[in-house]
C-alpha cells in the first residue's frame, strides 16, 4: 500500500484491493462447471460481492463475528453470541473457524443447502415490504362501512 496515503485515500486503496481479490474469486465461480446451470450468475456474484464487502468490517477479506452481528442487526435480527457461532460454523463448515471467507459465503449462497444465514439474506427484502403501515389518523367511515 502507498505509505503516503492516509484516511479516506488509504481506505479507498484497501477497498479496491479487496474488490480485486473478490473479483478473482468470482472468476473462479464463473468458470466452475458446477454452476454452469445457474441463471444470471454474473449479476448474482456482483450482488453477493457488494453485500460481502459491506460487512467485512476488519477489511481482511473475511466476515468475522462482529461483521455477522452487524449484518443481522441491520436486518433487525439481533442474535446471541451462541447463535452467531452456530451460524458461523454452519456456513464455514468448521466449528473452529471464527470468520466466513468469501468462498464460504458464495458456496452458501449458490449451494443447495439452506443455511440459516442464506435464508435470512434471501428474505430480507420481503420482510421490509410487509412492515409499511398507514400513518396518520384513520380514514372516515360511512354508516354502511361500520360493523
Amino acid at each position: 500500500m502507498d505509505s503516503s496515503a492516509q484516511g479516506g485515500k488509504a481506505f479507498g486503496l484497501l477497498k479496491s484491493k479487496q474488490e480485486e481479490k473478490l473479483n478473482s474469486i468470482n472468476e473462479v465461480f464463473l468458470s466452475d462447471p458446477k454452476y454452469v446451470e445457474e441463471e444470471d450468475l454474473g449479476s448474482k456474484l456482483e450482488a453477493f460481492k457488494k453485500k460481502y464487502m459491506e460487512f467485512d468490517l476488519n477489511d481482511k477479506g473475511d466476515i468475522d463475528m462482529m461483521g455477522l452481528k452487524r449484518m443481522l442487526e441491520k436486518l433487525g435480527l439481533a442474535k446471541t453470541h451462541l447463535e452467531l457461532k452456530k451460524m458461523m460454523s454452519e456456513v464455514a463448515g468448521n466449528a473452529a473457524k471464527d470468520s466466513i471467507s468469501y468462498t464460504d459465503f458464495l458456496n452458501m449462497m449458490l449451494g443447495k443447502r439452506n443455511a440459516i444465514l442464506k435464508l435470512i439474506l434471501m428474505f430480507e427484502g420481503m420482510g421490509k415490504e410487509k412492515e409499511q403501515k398507514d400513518v396518520g389518523p384513520p380514514t372516515r367511515k360511512t354508516f354502511s362501512e361500520l360493523p
